[in-house]
């Protein structure tokens, strides 16, 4: 018997679709009043490292720009997988999202079993930052350069150790790479962050690291640390007497520090790009200008697909280093 569309099937299905588009609708008004409550930005590093100082700069300005708290919640582990694993979970609505680094993208090689992807698991924002890597060592290391500071550690191959803020971070990879370009084989020692890995190497319980330049520039003015080079092929602009290591004789090298913003998957297009437009604006404003330079970070305006381009970029160009290095999850 041929199927009769009855009218009072025809009702429900009228009905059906006017609930389909009520609920668009209000999808749709749920964007344009984001947001109407406080907004989580989780960092997965301990307070006082460069991703969650840039973090807290970007939350601040988001705040007075959107009218509602953004507040960072640090959640340090995993080479900051904990982090985004977590977010990657929360729901795409706009009030959790993630403060992410160049760690991220190292670790899609790194961990063997890594349970995020990217690009295919969230939505990219705004790019926050880009700052370089320096090479301190602590006072008692009798080296002024690095052709020094090489010298002396091949003669103490077994009695140093460097660190890190985790297994997998740019600084990780910084001293896999340098030990790759060396010969070294001194052993690694990672940390849940920046800041208790520069209190480590402060009180000498390791010899160096590769830390982002903002968390140990202030010890280096203070004579705690000793900085003999930068990560990048060009010398930073708040520390023109440093040399680069490809300038001290290690070259190839360039690693720089990335850190910017990232929401779950299928966060609306429309949430996506009101957090875009607050954090290109910030980067125009003097104040976050000054900050950014006393970091030794510099920004530049962004699209959220422009972004999305770079952390697939950034995937790509971290997996042979990886692989080349030999570096395993500790």
């Amino acid at each position: 018997m041929p199927f009769a569309f009855s009218p009072s099937r025809r009702w429900y299905a009228q009905m059906g679709v006017g609930a389909l588009a009520c609920m668009a609708l209000g999808t749709g008004w749920a964007a344009s009043d984001y947001p109407s409550k406080p907004v989580r930005i989780v960092v997965g590093f301990s307070a006082g490292g460069t991703t969650d100082v840039v973090a807290r700069i970007m939350a601040k300005e988001l705040t007075e720009s959107l009218g509602q708290s953004f507040v960072v919640e640090n959640r340090p582990g995993g080479g900051s997988n904990i982090a985004t694993e977590a977010v990657k979970a929360a729901a795409p609505d706009g009030y959790t999202l993630l403060f992410v680094a160049v760690t991220s993208a190292i670790n899609q090689t790194l961990y063997p079993n890594v349970k995020f992807d990217l690009n295919r698991d969230f939505e990219a924002v705004a790019l926050g930052a880009k700052v370089p890597n320096i090479l301190v060592v602590h006072p008692s290391v009798p080296a002024n350069n690095v052709k020094e500071f090489i010298d002396w550690a091949r003669a103490n191959n077994d009695k140093i150790s460097y660190a890190s803020s985790g297994s997998g971070t740019s600084i990780h990879m910084a001293g896999e790479m340098f030990k790759v370009r060396t010969g070294l084989k001194t052993q690694h020692i990672p940390y849940k962050g920046s800041a208790p890995a520069v209190t480590d190497l402060i009180g000498g319980q390791v010899q160096f690291m590769f830390d982002n330049m903002p968390a140990s520039w202030p010890h280096v003015q203070s004579g705690k640390l000793k900085a003999l080079a930068v990560t990048t092929k060009t010398r930073s602009p708040s520390a023109p007497d440093v040399p680069t290591l490809g300038e001290s004789g290690v070259a190839p090298f360039d690693v720089t520090s990335w850190f910017g913003l990232i929401a779950p998957k299928g966060t609306p297009k429309e949430v996506v790009d009101k957090l875009n437009k607050a954090m290109n604006g910030a980067f125009d404003k003097p104040e976050v200008q000054q900050a950014y330079a006393k970091l030794g970070a510099v920004s530049q305006k962004n699209t959220p697909q422009d972004f999305s381009n770079f952390i697939r970029q950034e995937v790509q160009t971290w997996a042979p280093v990886v692989k080349a290095s030999g570096a395993t999850v500790d």
